[in-house]
């Protein structure tokens, strides 16, 4: 069954998947109008911890950015998934959630129900291939309940040698996220591993199952 990647890299995990309609930012996955169910990713620099910008960018220009300014891009993923069926992921933590009335679900996992439409949990992208935990959000609308997930909250994993050179309570003020990229190279941190992007795959092929 056909399914549409939304917000996603023109070269990244879903590029050459068969069966996958790929929406990048020069397709403009906001004006996406079906009529295969979604699996969307919208950005998420707005609506995380950091929704205001670097602090050592603010400290230095005083410019700070507005939350939830995205240019309408969640809003229009949560509108393709509530109408084609499918599921959305956003970083735990997420401010959109609150921002668009889905209920927050519980950290260890599980599905509730997110408002009158969809479900909505948090799951670890760590036990789907992903080299830190990085628990993620998930609102999904389908004809059935969506299928159970590998659940529950791991115990934060650091590399040796980081451990060897730094300490561990350096570890982890700096954060799981920190070993990898850095710079200008996000995508180890922000990528979708291909185990998680076959799971969002399968997860939107059955909402007419």
């Amino acid at each position: 069954m056909m399914i549409a990647a939304l917000f996603v890299q023109p070269d990244g995990v879903y590029a050459g998947v068969p069966g996958v309609d790929l929406w990048d930012e020069k397709r403009d996955a906001r004006r996406y109008r079906g009529p295969y169910p979604v699996v969307a990713h919208p950005p998420c620099e707005r609506w995380g911890k950091l929704w205001a910008g670097q602090p050592l960018w603010i400290k230095r220009t005083g410019q700070r950015k507005i939350k939830g300014d995205d240019g309408g891009c969640f809003a229009a993923a949560l509108a393709s998934v509530r109408k084609w069926g499918g599921v959305l992921e956003h970083p735990w933590g997420s401010h959109a959630w609150s921002h668009f009335g889905l209920a927050k679900p519980p950290r260890s996992g599980g599905w509730i129900l997110a408002d009158g439409i969809g479900w909505t949990c948090c799951v670890e992208q760590g036990r789907y291939g992903h080299y830190a935990r990085k628990p993620t959000l998930l609102y999904y609308v389908g004809k059935r309940r969506p299928p159970d997930l590998m659940w529950g909250i791991s115990e934060p994993r650091y590399p040796d040698w980081a451990i060897q050179k730094h300490g561990l309570a350096w570890c982890k003020k700096a954060g799981e996220l920190a070993f990898r990229g850095g710079g200008g190279n996000v995508t180890p941190r922000i990528g979708t591993p291909a185990p998680f992007r076959d799971l969002l795959i399968s997860i939107s092929q059955a909402v007419s199952a």
